[in-house]
């Protein structure tokens, strides 16, 4: 289980997370929610040690990740999938999946097995540059390279922004299939309500830096969903 505990974290001077304590559920899919700027992008870059400073704990199981930085949180399971994907557009298919395997401990540079099942035009196009892909294909080389380390928490920062919309349900399909054919831990910053409640088992919701709600994904009810995201 990832746990935090009274976390803040900062940029510069200006600090984003203010006192943050959570679980994630082992095996499920957490749905962060709020409106832009309450710092759920923030969240998941403190989760792997991409912000300029912070103060608090962070523990995987009976790992204390306070103190790594991110190369070390990635080895222990951490893969992140960031907002606008970040793939290297002059670098082939097969050259961005394998830059996560990087992370891996034995060692191995391989394209894992489940990224076939899942992507099939990955595999039938892995010397095409990734810059020549499409939106929606580059969403799915950033997958297939987060999972190119072997993680056991997945982290997504709003996975079908952007995405032309033939694509986005297959986009949603897949990490639904992740979390429950291959068993991945997934904390999903996304602003798509219905999508989120139809793959989350449960959901964050924050305002200021701060989680306002939580609980199971049953109480994220249409009142909740007024109060803090409504504009």
């Amino acid at each position: 289980m990832l746990e935090l505990t009274t976390i803040d974290s900062f940029y510069g001077a200006s600090q984003i997370l203010h006192g943050v304590t959570t679980s994630f559920t082992d095996g499920a899919i957490t749905a962060v929610l709020g409106r832009n700027g309450t710092g759920k992008t923030t969240l998941l870059k403190t989760i792997m040690g991409l912000t300029d400073r912070m103060t608090g704990q962070i523990h995987l199981a009976d790992r204390d990740l306070t103190q790594q930085p991110t190369h070390m949180r990635a080895r222990a399971g951490i893969a992140y999938v960031p907002q606008g994907r970040e793939i290297i557009p002059n670098f082939s298919v097969r050259e961005n999946i394998l830059m996560g395997a990087f992370a891996r401990t034995d060692g191995h540079q391989e394209i894992p097995d489940v990224v076939p099942k899942m992507f099939p035009y990955l595999i039938e196009n892995l010397n095409r540059q990734g810059g020549l892909l499409s939106g929606g294909q580059q969403q799915q080389l950033a997958i297939a390279r987060a999972l190119a380390a072997k993680p056991s928490i997945l982290l997504l920062d709003e996975p079908t922004e952007g995405i032309q919309p033939n694509i986005v349900e297959d986009i949603q399909n897949i990490i639904i299939r992740l979390n429950q054919e291959v068993g991945l831990t997934i904390i999903l910053v996304e602003q798509n309500i219905a999508f989120a409640a139809r793959a989350a088992s449960n959901f964050l919701m924050m305002e200021k830096g701060r989680f306002v709600e939580s609980g199971s994904i049953a109480k994220l009810t249409e009142d909740v969903i007024h109060r803090h995201l409504a504009i």
